[in-house]
């Protein structure tokens, strides 16, 4: 059955405040943003609330699904818990691995599912568009939130960093719309090569983010003394406000 967005946001805080490593960034960040969509929800700033409802539901759902069932667990997200206790990795880098499955893999089926059974794939992007300016505020403010532990952050910010994610962030957002209409279009049996190829796609990209080229890779142990060690405390400030 479908739950509503603010109840994810609640089960997405549950679960971070329950982690003991970095599987609690993720959704500390998922929060804020499951929130945000929740308020626009009620404020009637989609086109169709309820589909936005049922679209969060579903979203989050492939997300729960890779916390519940390790046996199931697509291998992009598989990546996040690999190196779930690794400290020389940087917060950012741990948040980018969540991101990454979440944005390039779930989403898809999620907009493939979800355009399918509203029959009007040209209403659902609307409402999906008007999330991207969500997600820009509501990074903003997690970078801001994120200095407390990671004392570099807003100092690449305030050089044009925070505008480049974003940038990227909606690039993959729009290249998951891509991949969920062509999904939708596919039989059951081709979406499922279809996921599996999509899967190791995601997953190479995984592996980029934890193994950075020159010259980041440089910056990375550097960037990590700036930062806190404890688990516990960077969760506590990506859910600053909850």
């Amino acid at each position: 059955m479908s739950v509503s967005a603010e109840e994810v946001a609640g089960e997405l805080r549950s679960i971070a405040r329950s982690a003991t490593n970095s599987l609690g960034y993720f959704p500390a960040l998922y929060s804020h943003v499951t929130d945000r969509v929740s308020a626009g929800i009620t404020a009637h700033t989609f086109d169709d609330p309820a589909r936005m409802d049922r679209f969060i539901s579903a979203f989050a759902g492939h997300y729960l699904g890779a916390v519940q069932d390790p046996a199931g667990r697509a291998r992009c997200w598989q990546a996040c818990w690999d190196v779930a206790d690794n400290n020389a990795l940087l917060i950012v880098q741990h948040l980018l691995l969540g991101i990454n499955a979440h944005v390039n893999y779930d989403l898809a089926q999620t907009v493939a599912s979800v355009g399918s059974s509203s029959g009007n794939f040209d209403a659902v992007r609307r409402d999906f568009d008007a999330v991207n300016d969500i997600l820009a505020s509501t990074m903003t403010d997690v970078l801001r939130e994120l200095d407390q532990v990671s004392r570099w952050t807003n100092t690449i910010a305030s050089l044009g960093g925070g505008k480049l994610f974003n940038f990227s962030l909606r690039e993959a957002r729009a290249q998951a719309w891509r991949a969920g209409i062509r999904l939708a279009k596919l039989d059951a049996a081709a979406q499922g090569d279809y996921l599996r190829e999509l899967d190791g796609l995601v997953a190479t990209l995984a592996y980029l983010v934890t193994r950075p080229g020159f010259p980041v890779s440089l910056a990375v142990p550097i960037a990590r003394r700036l930062e806190n060690r404890d688990p516990k405390a960077v969760t506590t400030a990506l859910l600053a406000g909850h």
